[in-house]
């Protein structure tokens, strides 16, 4: 990996990172094996936006993207009810590989997070057990989000969770990672995404993975310029995961209904 740090000067750019090296298995033990409190408001955020969205909006089931999905499938299950397929998209081969492990049934702690999703009828109207759905409308690749500019307006719903700023010390490429996953929704295309404010970088097991240092005004200003509607608030309080952030950011809306093939920032 490697070494550079953002006191060189120098950034540590996504194409620097080790991400095979990954351990998603740590990962989930440290942050999602049990329900946190962080998570509980998320994901209650995202039931609310979704459900109220396509009570207004019904119709045709649609595609949906995860995008940086990494061992995180309570974005996936968020969009669960309205989508024919979900499509999760990341870099790492560890984590495509747990990914991919999880399609024919999800493991167990998962659960939780259902059910905090099942506090509105969109969600228990799949039945008593959602991995039905799940292993039919799911699929995995393996791929760099910096590549999604060639599949503009290609999903319908999309989620991208603590993926923007925690793939390098960039500006430039958390404005890029923001940038790729709004020109792939299509026009009034619900979203919801997430991320650490202020973080100076984490660590997955043995592993040190970079991040870009950002507040809740960066990502109102990054979503602005592709967002229709756009809501923002912090969650949490500092270093409750882990040492070296302020607190989470969730940012939710629709992509501009007014957007062109080309949009203000390219």
């Amino acid at each position: 990996m490697d070494s550079r740090s953002p006191g060189d000067g120098i950034d540590q750019l996504n194409a620097d990172v080790a991400w095979d090296t990954f351990d998603p298995a740590a990962y989930i033990d440290h942050n999602y094996r049990h329900l946190l409190a962080e998570d509980q408001e998320i994901v209650s955020v995202v039931r609310r936006h979704f459900s109220d969205h396509f009570r207004r909006n019904p119709g045709r089931r649609i595609t949906g993207i995860d995008v940086g999905a990494g061992a995180n499938l309570y974005p996936a299950l968020s969009m669960l009810p309205w989508c024919e397929e979900i499509m999760l998209l990341d870099r790492s081969a560890a984590n495509v590989g747990y990914l991919k492990s999880q399609v024919e049934g999800y493991d167990a702690n998962w659960d939780q997070f259902w059910d905090v999703l099942c506090e509105d009828a969109s969600y228990t109207a799949l039945g008593e057990d959602p991995r039905v759905r799940f292993r039919q409308v799911v699929r995995v690749e393996q791929g760099d989000l910096f590549d999604l500019a060639g599949r503009r307006g290609s999903w319908s719903m999309g989620t991208m969770f603590f993926v923007a700023e925690s793939l390098s010390t960039s500006r430039a490429e958390f404005q890029g990672a923001v940038d790729n996953f709004m020109r792939a929704l299509v026009p009034g295309a619900p979203f919801a995404a997430a991320f650490m404010e202020h973080s100076l970088g984490y660590s997955v097991g043995d592993n040190h993975f970079p991040a870009c240092d950002i507040s809740e005004s960066d990502v109102r200003e990054s979503f602005g310029r592709y967002a229709g509607k756009l809501d923002t608030c912090p969650i949490g309080e500092p270093n409750v995961v882990r040492e070296g952030y302020s607190g989470m950011i969730v940012a939710w809306g629709l992509r501009d209904p007014d957007a062109s093939a080309e949009d203000p920032a390219g």
